[in-house]
């Protein structure tokens, strides 16, 4: 198969986020009186937007929908101002990103983060690279692991599912990419196991951001 595209997940693929997202969540958490988690945690309450990260974080004894919706507005106010204290690239994404881009494939970004946020976080960290498409959360559009989103990326570049690659670091973005019809590779720098990834459909596993190329020859 010739790839033509590639899309990335954002949080836990291209960028560690993991530290201020922690962050974020667990200074609302002491301040309400809630125990906080540690920051590896935070591997498993990430990944299907900030709605179900602040109510996987919440005790279930305060899962009620005020509760939520008032912590989720506190964690968006902090999170916008303190999200980029700790959050880098990865190693070895960069270079990645430039040799994608020096065999001109399609680069594009499909993440959970609300799209306008998902724009901001691409502009600052990633603003180096041409991403052709960069989509975050809308209300229009069902969450991943639906593949609304990553069918949209495929007809506005237009390269056929079956043409792209999809990296992600999550159950949720290999589910993504099989719904989609996309080749699924879970990434192993990220926030979640092997073994997830695999049960979750990943045709591949790579260590290091560098072994992409080995899929394209």
């Amino acid at each position: 198969m010739v790839y033509r595209g590639v899309l990335f997940d954002l949080d836990g693929t291209l960028l560690d986020t993991l530290e201020d997202l922690a962050g974020a969540v667990n200074r609302l958490l002491a301040e309400r009186g809630y125990p906080t988690h540690s920051v590896d945690s935070y591997r498993y309450f990430v990944g299907n937007g900030p709605l179900m990260l602040i109510t996987r974080a919440l005790p279930e004894t305060a899962r009620q929908q005020e509760i939520i919706s008032a912590c989720l507005e506190a964690f968006r106010a902090d999170y916008r101002k303190t999200w980029q204290v700790h959050t880098r690239l990865y190693p070895g994404v960069a270079e990645m990103l430039d040799g994608l881009s020096s065999r001109r494939l399609q680069l594009a970004i499909l993440s959970n983060k609300p799209h306008d946020f998902t724009l901001t976080c691409v502009d600052k960290m990633l603003n180096q690279w041409n991403f052709s498409v960069v989509l975050g959360l809308r209300d229009s559009v069902p969450a991943k692991p639906d593949p609304a989103g990553a069918l949209e990326v495929s007809h506005a570049v237009g390269i056929p599912p079956e043409e792209f690659l999809y990296l992600g670091d999550t159950s949720v973005d290999m589910k993504t990419a099989v719904a989609a019809g996309m080749h699924p590779v879970g990434v192993l720098w990220g926030f979640r196991s092997p073994e997830e990834l695999q049960q979750s459909g990943a045709r591949m596993l790579l260590e290091r951001p560098q072994e992409i190329f080995q899929l394209l020859g």
